[in-house]
């Protein structure tokens, strides 16, 4: 749901009582992860002074970030003795600006990370947002079904630029059978997709479910879902968004590193259990966005925040290393990132110091 490279940019905005998308996921009422998304820690780390913080986001404020949102209004930054600005990102290359220590932290995505530190960018990533990839391919029902990847040959696809796009593409409708390259790539950049598939100009979409999925939904739109999920003998699962800083603050104030993730830890702690105080805190600092859609997506991401994982932003190495040896197999990425110095759970609640 963006840039995918700037990223999965399609984070964008949402609605009312939940349609049900066809062969894909529903708005859900909120579960509760088990267990504890903090990994049992009741007490939580400071910075040595107090210490000025911005944190870049991927694009605008959506529920993807409620945890940091959440963290400001209570506290836990103030706590950590933190002074933390969340900044918008617009289309700014956030892991440039981190890598640069314009950004003390930043909001990033496996692939579009993956891509900068194969070029060489000291980016480290320290948390994974989400668990699991939520991310799917989407078209209007009326219009297309996909029942299986097969039902993407000779579509028009709506691109946002990425490297990725077209091999993660290629794998599903190969995986299904089908020949590769065998759709149409159309360029849209951040444009709106809903109103172009509904003109006809193109056919589907990558968007992320959590946002941009239910939106539609909420908007009395059906859609026809292809959930990246379901489809990992293709597409190995990664970590989409991340949480990243540089190898520069890691090694010039790993204290500090530690009191913001796990600040922000805390944050997405509670908006796992308690989305809809969480929806409130966003829509107190994004008076803009659509109050049923922050409570909606708030809701539907209180299972996905931490899901089957010992604690919330946990990462492991085969996510990194599967996803790393899909994008050189398919062309994607000239050779492997070393997976041991590309993330870290060093600095999460009930990591030992």
């Amino acid at each position: 749901m963006k840039r995918l490279f700037a990223l999965l940019v399609m984070i964008l905005l949402i609605g009312a009582t939940p349609v049900i998308a066809q062969d894909g996921p529903t708005a859900t009422p909120e579960a509760t992860a088990a267990p504890d998304p903090l990994g049992g820690a009741t007490e939580f780390a400071r910075a040595n002074e107090r210490t000025l913080i911005t944190i870049m986001l991927d694009w605008t404020p959506n529920t993807n970030h409620l945890g940091l949102y959440v963290a400001q209004a209570r506290g836990y930054y103030d706590e950590a003795s933190l002074d933390v600005t969340i900044q918008p990102a617009g289309d700014i290359q956030v892991e440039q600006v981190v890598a640069l220590g314009q950004a003390q932290f930043g909001i990033s995505y496996q692939e579009t990370f993956t891509y900068a530190r194969a070029e060489g960018t000291p980016i480290v990533s320290v948390a994974a947002i989400i668990q699991h990839n939520t991310s799917g391919f989407a078209a209007l029902a009326d219009r297309r079904t996909l029942n299986s990847p097969a039902d993407l040959v000779g579509l028009r696809y709506g691109g946002f630029g990425s490297a990725i796009e077209r091999p993660v593409i290629n794998s599903l409708i190969t995986c299904a059978g089908g020949q590769p390259d065998s759709f149409e790539v159309i360029d849209i950049g951040f444009v709106e997709a809903f109103p172009l598939m509904e003109r006809d100009r193109i056919d589907f979409v990558w968007l992320f479910y959590g946002w941009d999925g239910i939106r539609a939904e909420r908007q009395g739109l059906d859609l026809s879902l292809l959930m990246l999920k379901d489809y990992t003998d293709c597409v190995p699962d990664y970590y989409t968004p991340i949480l990243i800083t540089g190898e520069t603050m890691i090694a010039e104030q790993p204290d500090v590193v530690r009191a913001f993730v796990q600040a922000t830890a805390r944050g997405y702690a509670d908006a796992i259990v308690d989305s809809a105080g969480a929806a409130a805190i966003m829509l107190d600092a994004a008076p803009d966005l659509d109050r049923t859609l922050v409570e909606a997506s708030a809701a539907w991401l209180a299972g996905e925040f931490q899901a089957d994982a010992p604690r919330w932003g946990e990462q492991r190495a085969e996510i990194w290393d599967a996803f790393t040896a899909y994008m050189v197999e398919n062309g994607a990425l000239a050779e492997p990132i070393d997976s041991a110095t590309a993330f870290t759970n060093d600095f999460l609640p009930g990591a030992a110091e």
